[in-house]
């Protein structure tokens, strides 16, 4: 049998078997194996060992499609998951560790650094809804009679006014206005619960094959016995990777201990921004001592709750080398729940009758997003410090960024943090006053965010220029190669320029490092002004500069213009993707298509990111492969194409070792190497790929020049043959031929099934499963 495994964008089982009629033989409707009509038969299930009796070896193996898409772009709520992207930036830095076998304590730090990073975002976004209800709606809106006369829906919330009917309710009050406006990020956050909790159900309950030890884990604990604090992504061994581990696909656990911490610090954000505002007013000399007290007393209860948190967030992390099937109940159910408490009393709190307080100004608390950056930029740094350790325990040249390339995403996840956080409250601020004369606006800080997004498209084009002077010249050059790879054929200029056009455009995957260093290096410079200048200063940027050269002035003014269009515009195409592809579904397999490569790792640092889809592919394939070649005996090649290779590398190496040696591995388009190898070096790693080698049947792998995501796996071992086949031929033919009398296509990443080295490649790979046949007993006579 072949069972095949599409990539990325997904693709339809027809498609996939060239065949109309399929017939869906195990699975649902989100993720399912199906056949040709014509295959199937009363064991088409595997549910004995006569599977396709009669079967004719000539017409070649039975094939089978696992068809997953719908993990990742399937009902339209899936667009929704855009505003979840820093979440799942943020996961994919946890992953991208370097490989360093012997140094597991430095791998948990690594680990840690990235968990308090993703907490946070978590921070970030629940304080930007506070920004946009508490600040700018509650506070500074609905306290100006004009801004609340020119949004009617504030008339309860606003203060007495002459000429003004229906202000000066009991909501009025300025606590009592925080506390309304607090159900929108309380909202927000138990929207982000709800939707983890949704997620895991849906996609990553699903158990692994394994449920004992397995090869490369140190066995199963004893019962009762939880994983220690240093249980947190043992370092692969040396020969081997941690995918390979019971229960790396498992981690049920840990994501619902980081849902409550993250859940709670939500809540607690909330609390604080209710609470500092009233706190502040009370502690005024003369104030009344008993809500001085009280105020006291929240305030160490949030403190304490959210050292609790902290601790929670630091103290485990993943337990791969077994199958966790435990929950920490009471601490799941506490730790939220506490801080519910603590927000409800936050808001009786400040609602509490105040005589004579009113709202004026910003919200007390514009330092915490100063803090929360400032957190994050040291986070990164020590990151960075962690995985540069890493990383010279064992280099690795073919590395990403030198194993900076969790510390860069990491930066990257924040930024985009901020810039949507930015961009939420600038549009909100303009939509409530425009001319800006009415309310003071958004926090200073918000506004140095966005004035630093022009210089950095600036330096992004520059780098993008040098990409396409370099990829022309590269192109250049591959004419010459192409001319000489077909002698004796009459040259035709455009056909040249194609070919060697599609060849340079494909090595611009291989100069991603470069450019994320560089975009990286421009972030950290220019975010690390910003905060200086807003800090320093107080004020915005043109009025920073307001007695500064007149260069300088009119530099900072149009950053700040410009910056706050870009905001702006970035905030509505991100607002009008998510729209369309709620209701197109093209746009929305467009989505997918970066979540196919987003979501394919678990979510070990950040509860909220998008679910795990291989936490439900990789056990449908092993339960698939286990069960058939166990009830038929039968030979199996697993034939992964582009994302669907790593899916079916995950799956190979969680299949007993019994199994794994009798499967076969053809793998096409793949990103093994050339993507996952080089950014996720501690799992996808030189060792890790040859011991995959080792343990499996045979490998094959195939690939083209023309390919910007496929490239050779060069797995280093002279113990088996050869994976990569030499790069295929693209176009098949230069000219036109007798057996291609129209110009063949350029095919670059698809349809490596028309290629005939697939059909060779695969029939080579049966003959080397293919069992020994005993010899013929002698018969005797009489």
């Amino acid at each position: 049998m072949e069972l095949l495994v599409h990539g990325v964008g997904g693709a339809t089982p027809e498609g996939m078997l060239g065949d109309p009629r399929t017939v869906r033989v195990a699975g649902d409707d989100t993720a399912a194996v199906f056949r040709r009509a014509e295959d199937t038969g009363p064991a088409a299930d595997g549910r004995g060992p006569g599977e396709d009796p009669g079967r004719d070896p000539g017409r070649g193996p039975v094939r089978e499609a696992y068809v997953w898409c719908n993990l990742t772009s399937g009902d339209g709520s899936r667009a929704l998951w855009l505003l979840l992207l820093p979440f799942m930036v943020v996961n994919l830095a946890h992953w991208m560790r370097p490989a360093a076998p012997g140094r597991p304590r430095t791998a948990r730090l690594y680990g840690l650094l990235v968990r308090l990073c993703a907490l946070t975002l978590t921070v970030l976004l629940v304080a930007a809804a506070c920004e946009v209800a508490l600040d700018l709606v509650a506070w500074q809106c609905a306290g100006v009679p004009a801004c609340a006369r020119r949004h009617t829906w504030l008339d309860f919330l606003a203060p007495a006014a002459p000429g003004f009917p229906g202000s000066g309710g009991w909501w009025s009050a300025p606590g009592r206005r925080l506390a309304v406006a607090a159900t929108l990020p309380t909202a927000l956050t138990g929207l982000l619960w709800y939707l983890s909790r949704r997620t895991w159900r849906a996609y990553e309950s699903h158990q692994p094959l394994s449920h004992g030890p397995g090869p490369g884990t140190d066995g199963p604990a004893p019962d009762g016995a939880g994983p220690g604090p240093d249980a947190e992504v043992p370092a692969p061994d040396a020969q081997g990777s941690a995918l390979a581990r019971p229960g790396f696909w498992y981690g049920r656990r840990l994501v619902a201990r980081l849902r409550a911490a993250h859940t709670a610090a939500g809540l607690l954000t909330v609390a604080a921004s209710v609470a500092v505002p009233a706190t502040r007013f009370d502690r005024r000399p003369g104030g009344p001592a008993a809500l001085d007290a009280a105020g006291w007393a929240l305030t160490a209860a949030l403190l304490a709750w959210a050292v609790a948190v902290a601790a929670v967030v630091c103290r485990r992390g993943r337990s791969e080398n077994r199958l966790d099937q435990r929950l920490d109940r009471h601490l799941v159910r506490s730790l939220p729940l506490g801080a519910l408490t603590l927000l409800l009393l936050a808001l009786v709190y400040a609602g509490w009758s105040r005589p004579g307080w009113q709202s004026a100004g910003r919200l007390p608390g514009d330092p915490a997003f100063g803090a929360l950056m400032l957190a994050q930029g040291l986070l990164v740094v020590a990151l960075a410090a962690v995985a540069r350790t890493l990383y010279r325990r064992r280099p690795d040249p073919r590395a990403g960024m030198r194993g900076l390339g969790g510390p860069a995403v990491a930066l990257l996840a924040c930024a985009l943090g901020g810039v949507i956080s930015g961009g939420v409250a600038q549009r909100v601020a303009d939509w409530l006053d425009g001319t800006r004369a009415l309310l003071t606006g958004p926090p200073v800080l918000l506004t140095w965010q966005a004035s630093a997004i022009p210089p950095l498209l600036a330096v992004l084009l520059l780098l993008a220029a040098r990409l396409a002077a370099h990829t022309a010249r590269l192109a250049r050059a591959e004419r010459a190669r192409v001319r000489h790879e077909h002698p004796g054929e009459g040259e035709d200029p455009s056909r040249t320029r194609a070919i060697a056009h599609a060849r340079a455009m494909a090595t611009l995957t291989d100069r991603a490092p470069w450019l994320i260093a560089a975009l990286t290096a421009t972030t950290l410079l220019l975010g690390t002004l910003a905060l200086a200048g807003a800090l320093a200063t107080g004020k915005t940027p043109d009025g920073a500069a307001h007695r500064a050269h007149h260069l300088v002035q009119a530099t900072a003014e149009t950053c700040q213009a410009l910056g706050s269009w870009l905001v702006g515009f970035g905030f509505l195409l991100f607002v009008t993707w998510g729209r369309r592809a709620y209701k197109d579904a093209s746009a929305r397999r467009t989505i997918g298509i970066l979540w196919d490569v987003g979501t394919f790792w678990p979510r070990a640092a950040h509860p909220f990111a998008p679910p795990c889809y291989a936490e439900r592919a990789v056990p449908d394939l092993t339960w698939r492969m286990a069960t058939w070649t166990g009830r038929t005996g039968g030979r199996l090649v697993l034939s992964g194409h582009s994302q669907g290779s790593v899916l079916a590398a995950a799956a190979a190496w969680q299949l007993p070792p019994s199994v794994r040696g009798r499967v076969a591995l053809l793998t096409y388009g793949s990103p093994l190497e050339r993507l996952y190898g080089r950014w996720f070096p501690a799992h996808f790693g030189p060792p890790a790929l040859a011991a995959l080698h080792q343990d499996i049947a045979c490998w094959r792998n195939l690939y083209r020049r023309t390919d910007p995501i496929g490239g050779p796996v060069r797995v280093l071992d002279g113990t088996a043959p050869d994976v990569d086949h030499e790069p295929l031929a693209d176009p098949l033919a230069y000219g036109r031929t007798f057996e291609h009398p129209l110009p063949a296509p350029i095919l670059g990443h698809s349809d490596y099934q028309s290629d005939p080295a697939f059909g060779r490649e695969r029939a080579r790979l049966l003959a080397r499963l293919r069992p020994e046949v005993p010899g013929q007993r002698p018969r005797r006579d009489g």
